[in-house]
C-alpha cells in the first residue's frame, strides 16, 4: 500500500504543468503550437527564455518533491523515492486532465535524480550540456541522460529492482522522443541555437 501511495503521490505532482498554466495566461494551447510538447523547450520557443526557465524549474521541483515526500513518509522502503520519482515523470508525460498529452519528461527525470543521488545529478547536467552543445539538439542530451542514470545506479547500488524502476521511465521517454529522433534524421528538428535566437517565437 505504501508503494501505491508513492505512485499516486508522484503521479499527481507530475501532472502539474507550468507549460499549461503559461499557455492559458497567453491564451495559447501549447499542445497545438510549436512542437506540441508541454515542456520547457517548446515554451522557450513560443514565449521566450524566461517562460522556459520557469517551466523547467517547476518541472524539476515537482519530481524532486515527489521523491523527497515519499522518502520522508516511507523511510523504511528502499525504493519509495524512486517509485514516486518515476511516477512523477509519467505524470508529466501523461497528465490525466490534458488527455494524457504532456511533456517529454527530461526536467522531471532530472529532478528525480537530484534527490536520489545529487552527485549523479551533476553528471547528468554535464552529459546533457555536452551532448546538446555538440549536436545542437536537446533531445540528444535527454536520451543520453536517461541511459546514464540507470546504468550508473546499477553499477553503484547493484540493485536490479532499482534499475528496473528507473528503466520504466527510460523506456517511456525513449518512446516519447521517437518523433524527435525522426525529425533530427530528416533535419527538421529545431536546434538549441535557433531556439535561443527565438526564430520560431510567438510574440
Amino acid at each position: 500500500m505504501a508503494y501505491v501511495i508513492s505512485i499516486i503521490l508522484g503521479y499527481l505532482l507530475g501532472c502539474s504543468h507550468m507549460a499549461f498554466y503559461i499557455g492559458r495566461l497567453k491564451k495559447l494551447d501549447v499542445r497545438s503550437s510549436g512542437s506540441g510538447n508541454m515542456g520547457a523547450s517548446n515554451v522557450t520557443v513560443l514565449f521566450g527564455w524566461r517562460a522556459g526557465v520557469l517551466t523547467a524549474v517547476h518541472d524539476i521541483l515537482k519530481a524532486a518533491l515527489a521523491v523527497w515526500l515519499a522518502q520522508l513518509l516511507f523511510p523504511e522502503l528502499p525504493y519509495a523515492g524512486a517509485t514516486a520519482g518515476v511516477a512523477s515523470v509519467l505524470g508529466h508525460i501523461f497528465p490525466f486532465y490534458l488527455h494524457f498529452k504532456g511533456g517529454k519528461g527530461l526536467a522531471s527525470y532530472f529532478g528525480m535524480t537530484l534527490i536520489l543521488n545529487w552527485k549523479l545529478a551533476l553528471i547528468v547536467v554535464a552529459v546533457v550540456l555536452l551532448a546538446t552543445l555538440i549536436t545542437d539538439y536537446i533531445s540528444v542530451g535527454a536520451l543520453s541522460t536517461i541511459v546514464v542514470v540507470p546504468v550508473y545506479m546499477g553499477l553503484t547500488t547493484h540493485s536490479p529492482v532499482l534499475v528496473g524502476i528507473l528503466c520504466i521511465g527510460t523506456a517511456v521517454m525513449f518512446y516519447k522522443h521517437w518523433e524527435n529522433i525522426q525529425r533530427i534524421a530528416r533535419k527538421e528538428e529545431i536546434g538549441l541555437r535557433s531556439t535561443l535566437r527565438g526564430d520560431k517565437r510567438i510574440k
